[in-house]
């Protein structure tokens, strides 16, 4: 593995490498890091949350985990065994009520400390949103830093699951990512998912968490029983390529994966990057493989109009505009609420997301 990006697990040494606020990654705290290439555990993603969460709980007593259903381990497990291990005073059920929730999180992580609130699933979110857009995203900002909720991270399960409907199957990570003075990031497996949520749950300032549910028992990797982070704010190459740059972020890589390789076989170079961070995000990688490759594609499971895909076009084609030589590609949920039976039409499949690829690269 060397010193390649691939997959690699990262420990902050001494913990003491705290990125600013900022959309560019910093070599300094690359330098701080040690990278572990150690033999770990196999765990499902939702395994590798619990972990991270007993973790969490674990190093730091100031540390909360708190939503509807957790006390029992949650509706997909994730906090299985925790209230019984740290306590009911520090794992615990909260009415069904998604603004008193994040409202409370809000409260507790400006008291000092680490609130990990849990919303059951991210269609559910919305009655939060004027607390996480109005109250924690501006926290800080209206004191002029004379106190934060910067302890707060919201966890919430997003995406399609197979047979959601329009109620369990959305994805609203564009809406979040309209709001300065949060972060917005998604795993794509357990490996990541247990190092980046124990960096947002220690980073300085709120974050809102989005796990791909289709993922929490159908991906299985080693995962490290370690104590790691992963760095926020910087995007990895996860597939190395010359004749277009795919960007995506959680469940979706798995599916441009599939299609990287089957272009590879009609002799395209695919070049694959996990976001991970979508606010602030990694712009400067992002160019740079489009420099390089000169096409760029982006596919997400949210609606295209409006989804997160379009401030990446927009931002690249402003950096790149004179090294394009295709237009950029977007392959995304169709501008409906999500189907139930019609699911498979809306989803961008492995065939949708290979066809935008010849197409762009033959352009």
């Amino acid at each position: 593995m060397g010193l390649r990006r691939f997959g690699r697990l990262v420990k902050w040494v001494g913990g003491n490498c705290r990125r600013p606020f900022s959309t560019t990654s910093s070599s300094s705290c690359d330098e701080m890091m040690v990278q572990q290439i150690a033999s770990g555990k196999s765990l499902n993603l939702y395994s590798a949350i619990n972990q991270a969460l007993h973790i969490a709980l674990e190093t730091d007593p100031r540390t909360y985990v708190f939503g509807e259903d957790v006390s029992f381990g949650g509706v997909f497990r994730c906090t299985t065994g925790l209230a019984d291990r740290f306590g009911k005073q520090r794992v615990f059920n909260t009415p069904l009520c998604e603004q008193g929730i994040v409202g409370f999180g809000i409260g507790l992580a400006a008291m000092g400390n680490r609130a990990v609130a849990e919303i059951q699933f991210a269609d559910y979110i919305f009655p939060a949103f004027d607390q996480i857009v109005n109250e924690a995203a501006k926290f800080r900002y209206r004191s002029g830093n004379q106190f934060n909720c910067g302890g707060l991270t919201i966890r919430s399960p997003y995406g399609a699951v197979g047979h959601g409907g329009h109620y369990h199957s959305q994805s609203p990570e564009a809406f979040f990512c309209h709001a300065p003075g949060i972060k917005v990031v998604i795993p794509r497996s357990p490996r990541q998912a247990k190092g980046l949520l124990l960096s947002c749950i220690r980073d300085p300032n709120p974050v809102v968490f989005f796990e791909p549910k289709w993922l929490y028992r159908l991906s299985v990797e080693e995962v490290p029983e370690h104590d790691y982070m992963l760095p926020l704010s910087e995007a990895e190459i996860i597939r190395e390529g010359n004749d277009i740059t795919l960007v995506g972020w959680g469940a979706q890589l798995s599916i441009m994966e599939q299609a990287c390789k089957d272009a590879e076989k009609d002799g395209i170079s695919c070049e694959l990057i996990d976001l991970r961070t979508l606010l602030p995000w990694d712009k400067d990688t992002v160019e740079a493989s489009v420099r390089k490759t000169g096409r760029l594609l982006i596919s997400h499971e949210a609606p295209v109009t409006g989804g997160f895909g379009a401030e990446i076009s927009a931002s690249i084609v402003e950096r790149c505009f004179l090294r394009l030589e295709a237009p950029v590609a977007r392959v995304c949920g169709l501008d409906t609420p999500f189907p139930l039976v019609f699911e498979p039409f809306y989803m961008p499949n492995k065939n949708k997301i290979l066809d935008a690829i010849k197409s762009t690269v033959n352009y």
